[in-house]
């Protein structure tokens, strides 16, 4: 395995991404969505092993003061064997002037997250729109 770190979409295979979304169970996500997000986002990795993604994620920011990282995703086949690791430590070096990093961590995440220098907040809210993720993630 030879993983390498790209922060750009140019030449990007959508349909790898979406692969790798529905791995995980993430299965809303086609590949309009998945371009419209990457497009609208202000930093992004993306992990190869030699030509072939295996692992992205992607940070909205102003930045300035702020910044939220989304949708760190790894294959399954490929999880656990710190590629989600290099993909945080390369968003958080891109974001590395900005005051306040966020991210909302998926359920059963919360340890890796707090590993890689994440710690839960306080004053943390939110609000969903779907039922089920506000029972998962606020009730």
């Amino acid at each position: 395995m030879n993983i390498s770190i790209a922060n750009t979409i140019e030449n990007v295979d959508w349909s790898r991404m979406k692969e790798i979304y529905h791995s995980v169970g993430w299965r809303k996500h086609d590949e309009e969505k998945i371009k419209k997000v990457f497009n609208l986002s202000d930093v992004i990795t993306i992990a190869y092993d030699e030509n072939k993604i295996v692992g992205f994620g992607r940070a909205l920011s102003d930045g300035i003061f702020n910044a939220a990282i989304y949708d760190v995703v790894i294959e399954d086949l490929y999880q656990n064997k710190g590629i989600g690791q290099q993909i945080i430590g390369d968003l958080l070096a891109q974001l590395k002037d900005i005051s306040c990093v966020h991210l909302v961590a998926t359920t059963g995440n919360e340890e890796f997250y707090h590993k890689v220098g994440f710690s839960k907040t306080k004053t943390g809210m939110a609000r969903y729109l779907n039922p089920a993720l506000t029972k998962e993630y606020l009730e």
